[in-house]
């Protein structure tokens, strides 16, 4: 694949000024334009000849006939990853992203929702937040015979949300054995958090104090090395992983044909279904800061011919906890995204420890 060093200083500028004109205004770039605002003199013929150069490359294209040039993925990856200069948010864009997420004493929760809003806001596209599930007060769990040894555990928190997790049982086990199992957790854990509600269970299995006949007291073993394993440092399982999302609206607003809508439709299925949440923590757990994804570079959410700028975020040990970003169309501001997107990812880290 060409690289960067291997255009001349000519086809060097073209491509970045292609590309700077797109992202700024979504149309095709014509070597008239160029030549009135190129910082060298070329003529229009001389720069149609370095512009047919880049097309052969792959690095720009022509959407209509007789109309000017736009940059393929390739031509944005090589601005992204080489002509691009990323300059620092100023003090006063500093201030006004402390201001939004760390204005006023908040929850976690808070923090999150607050920086996919500001995200959003500020690069006009849609903000998201990946993060540990936090540990929600129970209001209900319900044991549901399926088939001949297994069981289906559906689990209500406080907040209304549901999780369904099925689990191994004694073959033969009796309906009610799986209502005397649901009676006594509701009794006992209503109100108690998951780490709460597998301590209280523990203890009572190590002191034999439940009143429980011994196949109801293995399905609730089982019950409970099932939600054992979903701890919030278990990046393997995305029911310990929550998306937020603001600005999905913004996603519509770079729509100019029927393929665009469709992809946005699957980006918002996928957004609402929390598709590939763990995929894209290994993403960010493996990244030096910002990682860009630009089109089909990127198979999460059905994404293809939007990007991705992701980091992520970590504790006081300098583990990832989670990871935040933009979801746009590839004509992102990236020059602005990505220091804002950076800064973001270190602020959040420090205000959740």
């Amino acid at each position: 694949m060409v690289a960067v060093k291997d255009l001349n200083e000519r086809s060097r500028e073209i491509l970045r000024r292609v590309v700077e004109t797109y992202l700024e205004t979504g149309d095709p770039v014509g070597s008239r334009f160029l030549s009135r605002h190129l910082p060298i003199s070329l003529s229009a013929a001389s720069i149609r000849n370095v512009m047919s150069d880049l097309e052969a490359l792959g690095l720009i294209f022509s959407p209509h006939t007789s109309a000017g040039r736009v940059p393929t993925e390739a031509g944005l990856r090589m601005f992204v990853d080489g002509l691009l200069e990323i300059g620092d948010l100023s003090e006063d864009e500093r201030g006004q992203i402390e201001r939004q997420i760390a204005g006023s004493p908040k929850s976690v929760e808070d923090v999150l929702d607050e920086a996919s809003k500001m995200l959003s806001g500020l690069s006009h596209a849609a903000g998201f937040v990946v993060a540990p599930k936090f540990d929600a007060a129970l209001k209900h769990i319900e044991f549901v015979a399926m088939d001949p040894g297994r069981a289906l555990v559906v689990i209500v928190t406080e907040g209304g949300e549901v999780e369904n997790r099925v689990i191994e049982v004694p073959m033969g086990l009796t309906p009610s054995a799986l209502t005397e199992a649901t009676n006594y957790l509701n009794q006992r854990l209503r109100g108690k958090t998951f780490e709460e509600a597998k301590t209280i269970l523990a203890s009572e299995m190590e002191h034999q104090k439940m009143e429980l006949n011994e196949l109801t007291s293995r399905v609730i073993s089982s019950g409970l090395a099932t939600w054992s394993g979903a701890k919030p440092a278990d990046r393997d399982d995305p029911l310990t992983k929550s998306l937020i999302v603001r600005g999905r609206s913004r996603l519509l607003n770079d729509v100019h044909a029927m393929e665009d809508l469709e992809r946005v439709r699957l980006l918002f299925d996928d957004l609402e279904n929390k598709r590939d949440l763990v995929q894209l923590l290994g993403l960010a757990e493996n990244a030096d800061g910002v990682r860009i994804f630009i089109g089909s570079e990127n198979k999460l959410f059905s994404m293809s011919g939007s990007s991705l700028v992701i980091s992520p975020y970590m504790d006081s040990r300098q583990q990832v906890v989670g990871v935040l970003g933009v979801i746009g169309p590839t004509r992102l501001n990236y020059a602005r995204i990505i220091p804002m997107v950076d800064y973001t990812a270190k602020l959040v880290g420090r205000l959740i420890n």
